[in-house]
């Protein structure tokens, strides 16, 4: 699988088919029992659906999706491939999700989880598209077409050929995290497949998002001032002259607080061949290739202008083993972590305090990002907007998700978009053919020089330790 921006799609010419999710009953609370009080929205949730509601409010018409697309070869079945769809809806708890009221300015979203059997698909026919840049601009508008206040939160289509079918697919950021992309890719794949040989479909157990999305309110709730839980935060507070974000520290061409359009890239950093050299070198300091590419960043930021401590602020899978592996929704907390860059260190060393301030936050994964914000800030609101460019380091490897050894096969892609940005967020990936960086930053001519120039630092960076162990 590989992270693109939708800008970069390919898509060949065909029928267009487009599926919306609608219940045929009421939605309510969930199925366990009248008794029980209604569900919550995460943590993340609620600050999400903060941040659309007050850039909706400055006439700012904010969007962020979290998409995917797959091809599936030959003729396809019609129905085979509705009946995949409705039966991911179905799965999957936080795609029947309904938020209420938020938008009016409630401090609370109203959740409403409709019934698996009320659940179903309405069809629409889009038409035949006759050229690649015909197609291309209709799926992309598609892909846009959810809204975070609301709805709907999540759209699916097809483009249908003769030889080859095209599956694609967005969600809300407020459903889904980076991981549930090959979750859904996978779960729609596989249903297909059995459909169209006329059986049902055998999936994993998945874990249910709001409960654990409950589970982490419940302890966000017991936590007070003096947690424990909050020590890591305390020590990078105080070490990062008492800011709880970590501030990106190259020029990006903007103004604090203002939120510009922004765009979106994916540079391919090292081939397969060079990774593995990289990762065999990390193995023998016992150090892991994540932690090599976060060393090789902070170097690169030092290179470039940066500090000579690296800080940033690092989202963290927080779904485990198991079911949560299959799982669809926002699994994500968000931790910080610092690690010296200085002129002249070895970069073993430096590795060596990444992978240290990896492991160490670890330990503090249960004290969610947003809790921590109101307990050391008493700021009750939620981060919502990020005050200015924040340091971000995001590593994920997709030959380790579901479905992974079909994504060559299957074309497996995904696709972040954000519309508006106040920085720039980095998304590394690994699959099969390397290791790659999707970017989204802010569209001002200093932040394109400013990309461009540390990604460049960056590979050279990267391929002096793949083939010298040195940077």
């Amino acid at each position: 699988m590989l992270q693109l921006p939708v800008e970069d799609m390919e898509m060949a010419p065909g029928h267009a088919v487009e599926w919306t999710v609608s219940a045929a009953g009421t939605a309510g609370h969930v199925d366990s029992g009248d008794s029980d009080p209604a569900p919550l929205a995460s943590y993340n949730q609620k600050d999400h659906l903060s941040v659309a509601r007050s850039l909706r409010a400055l006439d700012i018409g904010y969007a962020s999706y979290i998409g995917g697309s797959f091809e599936i070869r030959g003729s396809v079945d019609p129905g085979a491939l509705e009946a995949a769809l409705l039966h991911l809806v179905r799965r999957h708890e936080v795609l029947r999700c309904e938020f209420r009221g938020f938008e009016e300015g409630t401090d609370e979203p109203v959740l409403e989880v409709v019934p698996p059997q009320d659940v179903k698909l309405e069809r629409v026919d889009a038409g035949r598209f006759d050229s690649p840049a015909e197609a291309h601009a209709y799926v992309q508008r598609f892909l846009q077409g959810t809204d975070t206040l609301r709805g709907p939160w999540i759209v699916m289509g097809a483009m249908v050929r003769e030889e080859s079918t095209t599956v694609y697919f967005a969600c809300d950021h407020l459903l889904t995290d980076g991981v549930s992309t090959p979750v859904a890719v996978h779960d729609v794949a596989a249903a297909y497949e059995a459909y169209a040989q006329g059986r049902e479909p055998v999936l994993p157990e998945a874990e249910s998002f709001l409960d654990h999305a409950g589970a982490e309110r419940k302890r966000g709730a017991a936590m007070g001032p003096e947690d424990a839980l909050l020590d890591h935060w305390k020590g990078f507070v105080a070490r990062n002259d008492g800011q709880l974000f970590p501030r990106f520290p190259l020029d990006l061409g903007i103004e604090p607080g203002v939120a510009h359009r922004a765009v979106n890239r994916t540079d391919t950093l090292l081939p397969a061949g060079r990774l593995d050299a990289l990762e065999a070198r990390c193995r023998a300091t016992g150090g892991r290739t994540s932690a090599a590419v976060l060393a090789a960043l902070g170097v690169s930021l030092r290179r470039e202008g940066g500090p000579e401590v690296y800080r940033a602020l690092v989202p963290v899978n927080t779904r485990g083993r198991g079911p949560g592996e299959h799982g669809m929704g926002w699994f994500v907390n968000t931790l910080p972590v610092e690690f010296p860059v200085a002129d002249g260190m070895g970069f073993a060393d430096v590795m060596a305090g990444a992978q240290g301030a990896l492991d160490a936050m670890r330990a503090y994964v249960d004290a969610p990002f947003v809790r921590v914000f109101e307990l050391l800030t008493r700021d009750q609101n939620g981060p919502q907007v990020w005050p200015f460019a924040v340091s971000f380091f995001s590593y994920l490897d997709f030959r380790r998700t579901p479905g992974a050894h079909s994504h060559v096969a299957r074309r497996a892609r995904k696709y972040v978009s954000t519309s508006h940005s106040n920085g720039i967020f980095f998304w590394f990936h690994r699959n099969h053919a390397g290791l790659h960086l999707n970017s989204v930053f802010v569209d001002t001519p200093q932040a394109h020089r400013t990309k461009a120039a540390l990604v460049g630092t960056l590979v050279r960076t990267l391929d002096d330790v793949a083939r010298t162990g040195r940077s």
